[in-house]
């Protein structure tokens, strides 16, 4: 297989359970580099949550590439839009209106900010606050103007109510928004035609790349889409089974350096 392109998502996946990128799987990044393969990094994360890694990693310029916002947002490194899709204030006002008949913390985020709407945070947004490098403002739905460009919504909350709240969405919203899990307290709403798929689809077509040049590492639910659109779709030890049962190969976990495995078996030779 001539891969050319290596797809990698974040959390759970690049770095390990302490968010730090580990020096095996830098060196077998450096190593795929060195041979010309782009590496793309594919996250439910706003660029300023990534530009930590693309500086350990030395990925920059207007010709290496990160997927953002789960396939919201796909830019260069330097900061360049290449496409960009968003949900609607309408959007915003329904899925904010379930979240109270949930039960669940409700938030939105731009490119600039986390918008919080319980007065009473969750530590799931600090958490996610910390992570994406946004700051947190607090708001009422009023105080929300049509004109605000939203990158997704977001359900925050235990793993126990994201999942009540999973298994509740009415289909008046999943019929018109993308509803991903990417965490086990973090439930999301997008626009329809995102995924990390299609934005990997959308680049691969600029580069002028099928999917039999693609490699896509994930665990999560939000990595599925990459995983199947691949030729070499890799799950993590540590993934859902969705993930495992839709790959042509599962890696060892992120603690175990399971990305720098799967590219020095595939790419650079050498395990």
């Amino acid at each position: 297989m001539d891969i050319k392109l290596i797809a990698i998502d974040i959390d759970g996946t690049l770095v390990d359970d302490e968010k730090v990128l580990r020096e095996p799987t830098k060196q077998a990044i450096a190593a795929a580099r060195a041979k010309g393969i782009k590496v793309v990094l594919c996250t439910g994360r706003p660029i300023s949550g990534v530009e930590k890694y693309l500086e350990e990693l030395s990925i920059t310029g207007e010709d290496e590439y990160a997927i953002t916002f789960n396939g919201s947002t796909v830019q260069s490194a330097d900061g360049n839009i290449i496409t960009n899709h968003t949900i609607t204030y309408d959007d915003f006002v329904d899925t904010e209106a379930l979240s109270r008949k949930l039960g669940v913390n409700f938030q939105i985020e731009t490119t600039e900010a986390i918008y919080a709407f319980n007065r009473d945070l969750s530590p799931y947004t600090v958490y996610e606050s910390a992570i994406v490098r946004l700051p947190i403002k607090y708001r009422t739905p009023e105080d929300i103007k049509p004109e605000l460009t939203i990158t997704k919504s977001m359900y925050v909350s235990t793993p126990e109510k994201i999942t009540h709240a999973k298994e509740n969405i009415p289909s008046y919203i999943s019929d018109k928004l993308y509803v991903v899990q990417t965490e086990p307290f973090f439930l999301e709403f997008l626009n329809k035609n995102i995924s990390k798929g299609n934005a990997l689809k959308e680049l691969t077509n600029k580069l002028n790349l099928k999917p039999e040049n693609v490699m896509a590492i994930g665990d999560q639910g939000n990595d599925l889409s990459m995983i199947k659109y691949a030729g070499l779709g890799v799950a993590m030890g540590n993934a859902i089974d969705d993930n495992k049962a839709a790959a042509q190969f599962v890696t060892k976990t992120n603690t175990e350096n399971g990305v720098a495995y799967a590219i020095n078996k595939f790419v650079n030779n050498a395990e």
